[in-house]
């Protein structure tokens, strides 16, 4: 299907363009055009409202929605749940994430993503986050530490072979991953994210030169930096190359501490939600707190954040632009994950996009050109 979408403001990623609109074609962007009120009487034309367009959001670390928990119940209702839970949000990509678990839960994770992924080739599911078990009890924050343990190259092989490339993000420890471990998983293409860490400086950076270009959710559940011993976070910092998610929510870490890595880190900061729900059952039990979650002992879990909440307090309590607070939310972490093309409204680009108020509300969302409005 060819069509225009006019009448709106866009954050293309790289620039700010009112009155422009979106030329679309079988899925893709067509032209980024100026809003001339002439059309071919050929291209059927869809009125923006007046509202913002953005590229979809991407959420690299996300656990359930909608009393669905993938890491409780890592089954196609829950993905089910997650899909429409993203996609009213405005977001078009996630990576449905299995915390440290037992070995057949895992392995049920990878199944079911597959399945989900033929059965809707064109959903939103980017593939499964990993994050443990081989990360470091120490930093296990709500992690269940009966499953933590030490990879080995044998093990990494059978979780290869059973996630057959639905595996994109792996989150473990640089202290307790041997270089033939990590050599096997870049090799792989899974993207190696240092995270539950208690790594000195010196281990966290050669984590970094070794393969790792991501980290999980910055200052949560790792080593912290401090005058003698830099840590995990010292280290992040000075890993040119390396990515860090954050948990934007005023919780799980105050909004000066994004506010200063986003001037240290610049392009390399990127948001995730983090985001579970409500689970009685299973390894991971949470009840809602006022706006965040915890688990039986009262231990700080997963966030209650939507994507576009997390870009809401990065321009209202951190003092971002509103243009880079919508870049931390899809093109940094489509550059994290190697989606091309993603990220950015421009000409050759995936037709996934969001359209939004001036209070960040979404209004309708985008997927390979399918448009579907949330309020009418």
């Amino acid at each position: 299907m060819r069509y225009l979408l006019r009448n709106c403001t866009l954050y293309t990623g790289t620039a700010v363009l009112p009155q422009h609109a979106l030329l679309l074609h079988e899925g893709h962007i067509e032209a980024v055009l100026p809003d001339t009120g002439s059309w071919p009487a050929d291209v059927p034309v869809v009125d923006a409202r007046g509202l913002n367009v953005a590229p979809g959001l991407l959420d690299l670390q996300i656990y359930g929605a909608g009393g669905h928990l993938f890491s409780v119940s890592p089954g196609l209702e829950a993905l089910t749940a997650l899909e429409q839970h993203t996609f009213r949000h405005g977001t078009t990509g996630y990576l449905a994430t299995m915390p440290t678990n037992s070995w057949h839960m895992m392995r049920t994770a990878l199944e079911v993503g597959q399945e989900f992924q033929q059965r809707h080739p064109a959903s939103g599911l980017l593939g499964i986050h990993l994050e443990g078990p081989y990360i470091n009890p120490i930093k296990k924050g709500a992690h269940q530490e009966e499953f933590i343990h030490a990879p080995t190259v044998t093990e990494v092989e059978e979780l290869l072979k059973l996630a057959d490339g639905i595996l994109k993000i792996m989150t473990l420890a640089p202290e307790v991953a041997t270089p033939e471990v990590v050599a096997r998983l870049r090799e792989a293409g899974v993207v190696l994210s240092a995270g539950h860490s208690n790594a000195t400086y010196a281990q966290a950076a050669a984590g970094f030169r070794e393969g790792f270009t991501a980290a999980t959710h910055l200052f949560n559940a790792m080593s912290a930096l401090q005058g003698r011993e830099p840590g995990m976070v010292g280290a992040i910092y000075d890993a040119e190359q390396a990515y860090a998610s954050i948990i934007a929510d005023g919780i799980h870490c105050d909004f000066a501490s994004v506010r200063i890595s986003q001037k240290i880190m610049g392009e390399r900061l990127f948001l995730i939600t983090d985001a579970v729900t409500d689970s009685q059952h299973g390894a991971y039990r949470f009840q809602l707190r006022h706006d965040h979650y915890v688990d039986e002992q009262g231990i700080l879990g997963g966030s209650a954040l939507t994507m576009p909440q997390a870009v809401r307090n990065c321009v209202e309590h951190v003092g971002l632009s509103l243009e880079e607070s919508l870049r931390m939310a899809s093109l940094y972490p489509a550059r994290v994950a190697g989606l091309q093309q993603l990220g950015l409204l421009q000409a050759g680009h995936q037709a996934d996009f969001f359209l939004f108020d001036a209070n960040l509300e979404v209004h309708a969302t985008a997927r390979i050109g399918e448009l579907h409005w949330h309020l009418a």
